[in-house]
């Protein structure tokens, strides 16, 4: 293929979705304390019903609803106190005509009631009456059995993404082992010459390695393992080894620096040997992050990531997260959004999509959005924003004032 020949973000999704996801994931069983964001191998099909019996849903009084009807906060309903349903006990009392059986919040409702009456709405008389002050709807202050999961539904889709809420109803089934996917390992190798580690003091003409640590806390965010594969030099041998090192352990492999058109840039070249179907594409229209390329080596998809740190975690953010996170580009685009009043200019050029940071400040009618100056080289501006503002590919940029949706680091 021709190289940086720039093509939407929509097309490379597109490219990219035809092979994800990627095969070759082990199947496990872990337990349910360990499942959280993990992706189920099949469908969760409840052997139960949730609850699993009708239970009262306030403190108060088990009653047939036609027996409430009548009364009136000066006319009170006397019913006969027949018993009391004790938490975490079989119903021992049947409800009858004209009778009332005490009941708590969670515990069983006894045969024959229809309704719960608050314990504010009655008086416990002399000779095991209760007084009712206030009519009960049939199905008030109860839930019925099945009403929250019925037997035999689908509770839980296969390729789901574990959340906490998910844990509580697979609790609810007893269901304490779940049958989840491995997570997706990711290798992260930076390039170039002038790239020296964290630790190391700079020297003229060198930086340190910044993109595999943003980029290893981007994927670690997403739900993946990370792994980190050092810094390699501008070696075609050299990078070549390296990056064949990291398909042969991980999923994917993310390289930074190294996918921009130069003499000394040999990413591509490493990617266009790796194997078919070879490299997907190279420049994408965005900014910041047009230089990004995929290749799809075998069953490994392999990224060269712009070296500026902003365009690797924009490009990170717009091509990898939604495969990442959400198993594809068809579920939410993000953590969420806020809608914020833009509080200057954006100037935009028409063909590509811009992505701008913006600070959330309190405005007179809501958030503004506030524009972060700095190129894709400055990192700080990425912890100065609170988010990205999208510029669409038509548009020649925005005007102050503009209602905007700011989607959230």
């Amino acid at each position: 293929m021709e190289l940086f020949q720039v093509i939407t973000l929509a097309e490379a999704r597109r490219q990219l979705g035809r092979y994800w996801p990627l095969p070759g994931r082990r199947e496990m069983v872990v337990p349910l304390t360990e499942a959280l964001g993990r992706e189920l191998v099949r469908p969760v099909v409840a052997g139960e019903d949730v609850p699993g019996f009708d239970r009262a849903t306030m403190d108060g009084y088990a009653v047939r609803a036609v027996d409430t009807f009548s009364a009136r906060e000066g006319e009170p309903v006397l019913l006969r106190l027949a018993g009391e349903v004790p938490m975490g006990q079989k119903a021992g009392v049947r409800v009858n005509p004209g009778e009332a059986v005490a009941v708590a919040t969670g515990s069983m409702l006894p045969p024959g009631a229809d309704a719960v009456v608050m314990i504010e709405n009655t008086e416990v008389l002399e000779d095991d009456r209760v007084a009712v002050y206030k009519p009960a709807a049939p199905g008030q202050d109860l839930v019925r059995q099945g009403s929250d999961v019925r037997a035999g539904a689908t509770v839980l889709e296969a390729g789901h993404r574990l959340r906490p809420q998910d844990l509580g109803v697979l609790a609810s089934l007893g269901i304490n082992r779940v049958p989840v996917y491995e997570p997706w390992r990711v290798g992260i190798l930076a390039t170039g010459n002038e790239i020296v580690p964290p630790e190391v003091q700079a020297g003229p003409g060198q930086v340190r390695d910044i993109n595999s640590y943003t980029l290893y806390g981007l994927v670690r965010d997403c739900g993946a393992e990370a792994t980190l594969y050092g810094i390699a030099p501008d070696d075609l041998e050299t990078l070549t080894a390296r990056v064949q090192e990291a398909l042969a352990e991980n999923h994917l492999v993310l390289l930074s620096g190294g996918s921009s058109v130069g003499t000394r840039d040999l990413t591509v070249q490493v990617l266009a040997g790796l194997g078919q179907p070879g490299i997907l594409f190279h420049g994408l229209a965005i900014r910041p992050g047009k230089p990004i390329l995929a290749a799809l080596a075998g069953t490994k998809m392999v990224f060269g990531l712009p070296g500026h740190p902003v365009s690797a975690m924009v490009s990170f953010k717009v091509l990898l997260e939604p495969l990442l996170r959400y198993g594809g580009y068809e579920g939410p685009a993000g953590r969420g959004t806020v809608t914020a009043t833009l509080g200057s200019p954006i100037p935009s050029t028409p063909g590509r999509e811009d992505y701008i940071r913006v600070r959330l400040e309190a405005g007179p009618d809501g958030f503004l959005a506030v524009p972060v100056p700095g190129g894709s080289s400055i990192i700080s501006s990425m912890i100065q924003a609170d988010g990205l503002v999208t510029i669409p590919l038509e548009e020649e940029g925005l005007e102050a004032g503009t209602k905007v949706e700011v989607e959230l680091f």
